[in-house]
Order: structure tokens, then sequence, then C-alpha cells
């Protein structure tokens, strides 16, 4: 069991006006986190997909050691998020751009994440790259009660042919005794420019909003997270107007959605650069319970960027950007081309 002593300051002050004291309280905390893995995918062509167009096998020759480089670079990233303020690398975390079950697999066997025991969720998905989302949790903090993957169906306005993406993952299960649902998601690219790819991102806002609508139909007050690589920013349609996801807590209605990714957007926080213009396609929402007062049960604490200076690149044209994996055919020892994030949720023990 992970606690630490979180002081509240502010609000004790409020809550005791005119007594010359403040009350320490202990929290039990978890980090829940996303991260692009930047294709993961290993060494071996799968004639079933069109895996031959990832980075990796571009690659002449080692690509066994360089996949094993990838998978130990991807582990330390994980092992590392949230560790310096709860001591314990993510108790639950969503992932994308996995090739299948194998590779996942080898970066829950890692040296750096053995001993977190990590169990995984995942379902093979029609992306026609053969890329994934997928969903790992500590054994010990998360007990899984179900899953279920969701299509997506989008078609091309020209041909009207079927595009293959990713499917969403919804996962059902009890954090530290809590019942939580966690949505994972990797929304169609802005392939062809963010205006024409638009309506295939609000097509997948449609569809979370769709499950989230169906969890809430049992349980008004179901927690939810949803997460992902949208490839869409905070203040795009696919969130503001399908979602509707609020940037204030008191604006969010029983139903609805609290995005504290809004604010480090405003901020000029990214997760991802292209062209000398951040963006924060990775996001983590949560419904309203998340949200309200008291801390009796699980609720949302703080929402961040694991923006480590190991994470970025130092040198060259890209000084500044996420210190990707790949590039020009090679492998650059990085890591992605995409920062995690992470939520805190807390909970008062006695």
């Amino acid at each position: 069991m992970n606690t630490i002593k979180l002081l509240f300051t502010a609000f004790l002050i409020i809550a005791f006006v005119g007594v010359n004291a403040q009350e320490e309280k202990k929290y039990k905390i978890h980090t829940v986190a996303f991260y692009n893995l930047e294709n993961l995918f290993d060494a071996v062509d799968d004639t079933s997909k069109n895996d031959e167009a990832s980075p990796i096998m571009e690659i002449k020759s080692d690509r066994e050691g360089i996949y094993k480089k990838k998978v130990r670079n991807m582990a330390k990233v994980i092992s590392d998020i949230g560790l310096s303020d709860t001591g314990n690398s993510p108790a639950v975390i969503g992932i994308c751009e996995v090739e299948n079950r194998t590779v996942i697999e080898d970066l829950a066997n890692a040296p750096e994440l053995l001993n977190k025991d990590y169990g995984i969720v995942h379902f093979d998905s029609p992306d026609r790259r053969g890329i994934d989302v997928a969903l790992m949790y500590q054994k010990d903090l998360f007990q899984l009660i179900s899953k279920s993957a969701h299509t997506l169906k989008i078609f091309d306005n020209a041909s009207r042919k079927r595009i293959y993406t990713r499917d969403q993952l919804l996962v059902t299960g009890k954090l530290d005794g809590e019942t939580m649902h966690f949505i994972v998601n990797h929304w169609p690219s802005r392939r062809g420019g963010e205006e024409r790819s638009r309506a295939k991102r609000v097509a997948a806002a449609k569809l979370s909003k769709h499950i989230i609508d169906s969890l809430q139909v049992i349980d008004p007050y179901a927690k939810i997270i949803i997460m992902g690589d949208l490839n869409d920013n905070p203040n795009n349609a696919s969130v503001k107007d399908v979602l509707k996801a609020e940037r204030k807590k008191k604006q969010v209605a029983l139903k609805g959605i609290y995005n504290p990714m809004i604010t480090l957007f405003k901020k000029g926080q990214g997760s991802n650069a292209y062209r000398d213009s951040w963006s924060l396609f990775d996001q983590m929402m949560l419904t309203k319970p998340f949200i309200e007062e008291g801390y009796q049960s699980f609720k949302f604490y703080k929402a961040g960027i694991f923006n480590k200076n190991y994470l970025i690149n130092t040198t060259g044209r890209y000084k500044g950007y996420p210190f990707r994996s790949f590039g020009n055919g090679s492998f650059t020892e990085g890591y992605s081309d995409h920062f995690p994030v992470y939520v805190y949720l807390i909970k008062e023990v006695e």
C-alpha cells in the first residue's frame, strides 16, 4: 500500500478559520497514465498485416537487438511515471501503437517492470497497419472484472470504402477495491489535413460517448476515465462538442466529463510537437464522481504531462521535441514522439 502525506493548506485555512493550527491528513495515492509507445513493433514480418511499414522493418541490421532496446526504453519510462510522488509506477496505464500481445508481454517482463506484475488487456484490432491499444495494470492493485473491444466503423467520403482503424478498449475493474471503468483510445490520424480528417475523429468521439452513456445508464455515478491519443486538442470539436468535456469542475453535470488537460493546453503545454507547434493530443478525462467533494473514495487530485529531461531531444533540428525512437531509417536510442500523460487519484486513509 502506497501512501503519501498531502497538506491541503488553503482548504484547511478555510475550514479552520481562527484556529492557530493546521491538520495533516494521510492520503493513499495511485497513478493512472496513458502513453503512445511510438511503433512498438517486433522484428518479425507478419504477412497478415502491413507491419512492414513500421520503422523497425526499415532498419537493415540488428532488428532484434534494436527491438529489445526499444522495449527497455519504454519500460524505463513507464516505471518512472508518478514514481517521485507516489513511490510506485502506474497502477493502471493505457498504451497505444503496440503491434500485438507479444510486444506487451515483453514490455511487462522487462527488468524495469517485472516486479510490478502487470496484467494485460488487449484485443487485436482491424487497423490496417496492425497497431492496437491495450491496458496494463498492477495485479495487486487492480482486479479485472470485464473487458471489451468496440469497433469504430468509418468510411472514406470519396470511395465509401471502410477505413480500418483502432478499436476502443473498455476495461472495468476494482482499483484498490473501488469499481472504475477505463476507455483506451487511439483516434484516427490527421492524414490529409485536420479539416479533411475531422469527421473521423468526430465519429470516434461519438463512439466513446456511446460507451460512456451505456455505462451511465446502468449507473449515473459510474467512475469512468477516458484516455488516449485523440489526434485532437482539447479545443477541437470531437472533445469540446461531442464529449462536451468541461474545464471547470463546477460546470460538470452529473453525467458530464471533466477535462483537466484543457488548463494545461491553455498554458501552452503539449504532449507532442509538429512544425514547431505543440499539441496536446494525449488526454485524460474523468466523469463527475471523480471531482465531487470529499476523499472517502478515490478522487482526482492532479493531471500532468510526464516530460522529464531524458525524454526531450537536446540537439539538432528537433531540439526541445520529444526524443523519439526512430528517424531517417535508424534507431535514435530515444523513446517516443509523445510524452506520457497521467492523473493522480487520492483517497483519505485513517
